[in-house]
C-alpha cells in the first residue's frame, strides 16, 4: 500500500476530508468516489500509481468524515462542482490537472468538465455515466431502466433509517447487487460501515439521490418530461481527451449507458474491462492503473 496522507480544506460551506499519496510535485489526479463509498474506494488505484502523479482522493460532501449540509438543495451538482473547484484551485492553482471519476464521482467529474474545460488536462470515468446518455438509456433502454428502479428504494422517506438498520445489512446487499464483492474484506466492510456511521452520513449520502435532475420512470410508464434532454449539446461537450474504463458485468450501469458518448466527446477513448463489473477500481486496480498510465502516455 502507499502511504497515504490525509486532511481537510474548507470549501467554503464546509470542510472536506481527503487522502492524499505520491509527491506534490508531480501531475494532480483528483479521485471521485461515488455512492456508498468513501476516498478508499480509489486507495488500490491510487497506490498504483503513486511512483509517477500526486493523488488526491476527497471524502464528497455528506461523505464519511466529510461535511454534511442539511436538506437536499445543498446535495445539487451545482454545489458538488463547487466543492471541487474549491479543492483542485487550492492543490493546482496554476496548471491543469487529471480529474478521474466514479459513479457519483463521475456525474460530478462530467459536471466539471462541461463547465472548467480550461482547468482540465484529461477526464478519466471509471463505470460512471455522462448525464444525457445515462438519462437517454433508462428512457430508452428497458435493461438500464430495470437496472435503476433502486432509485426508488433510496428516494423513498425513511431511506436512510432502513439502509442503516441491522449494520447497515441492506447497503452491504446493495453492494452485491451491482458487481461481485469477493474483494470485500472484513477489514474493508468495517471501514465501510465506520463511514456509514459517521452522524448524519446515510442521510446526507441519499440526498444525491433525492436532488438529482435524472428522471426514472418505472417499467411501462410514459415519459413526457427530461430536464436533462433539452440540454444544448455544447452545454454537455467534454472538450478534453476523455477515457472511459467499463467493467462489462456491472449490474448497475448496463451498455446502453455509453451509446451516443461520442457525440459529446470528440476525443474518447473506451476501453472495456471483461470480469470486471460496477466495482472495478477494487475488483482491477492495476488494470485500471495501467490504462490510465497509458492515456496518460507514461504506459
Amino acid at each position: 500500500m502507499a502511504d497515504f496522507d490525509f486532511g481537510f480544506f474548507d470549501v467554503g460551506e464546509g470542510r472536506l476530508h481527503y487522502a492524499s499519496a505520491g509527491d506534490p510535485s508531480r501531475p494532480l489526479i483528483l479521485c471521485l468516489h461515488g455512492f456508498p463509498e468513501y476516498w478508499a474506494a480509489w486507495s488500490g488505484v491510487m497506490t498504483e500509481l503513486a511512483d509517477a502523479f500526486f493523488l488526491v482522493a476527497p471524502d464528497q460532501r455528506g461523505f464519511n468524515l466529510s461535511f454534511k449540509p442539511q436538506g437536499e438543495e445543498a446535495y445539487r451538482t451545482r454545489r458538488t462542482v463547487a466543492d471541487l473547484a474549491a479543492l483542485v484551485d487550492h492543490l493546482s492553482p496554476r496548471r491543469p490537472f487529471i480529474l478521474a471519476g466514479h459513479d457519483w464521482g463521475a456525474s460530478v467529474a462530467y459536471a466539471y468538465a462541461f463547465s472548467h474545460a480550461d482547468r482540465l488536462s484529461h477526464l478519466v470515468i471509471a463505470n460512471g455515466a455522462h448525464p444525457v446518455c445515462f438519462q437517454r438509456a433508462i428512457l430508452e433502454d428497458q435493461g438500464q431502466r430495470s437496472a435503476s428502479q433502486y432509485f426508488h428504494t433510496l428516494r423513498a422517506p425513511g431511506a436512510a433509517a432502513r439502509m442503516a438498520e441491522n449494520d447497515f445489512a441492506r447497503t452491504m446487499k446493495m453492494l452485491a447487487g451491482f458487481s461481485r464483492t469477493d474483494w470485500l474484506t472484513p477489514e474493508i466492510a468495517a471501514g465501510y460501515r465506520a463511514a456509514w456511521a459517521q452522524p448524519g452520513a446515510m442521510e446526507a449520502m441519499l440526498h444525491w439521490y433525492k436532488s438529482s435532475p435524472i428522471v426514472v420512470p418505472k417499467p411501462g410508464d410514459v415519459v413526457d418530461d427530461a430536464p436533462l434532454l433539452a440540454v444544448a449539446p455544447e452545454r454537455v461537450t467534454v472538450a478534453m481527451p476523455h477515457l472511459v474504463l467499463w467493467g462489462e458485468a456491472d449490474e448497475a450501469l448496463r451498455p446502453a449507458c455509453l451509446e451516443g458518448l461520442d457525440d459529446f466527446a470528440p476525443d474518447l477513448t473506451v476501453e472495456r474491462v471483461p470480469g470486471a463489473g460496477h466495482w472495478i477500481l477494487h475488483e482491477k486496480p492495476a488494470a485500471v492503473a495501467a490504462a490510465i498510465r497509458t492515456f496518460l502516455g507514461q504506459g
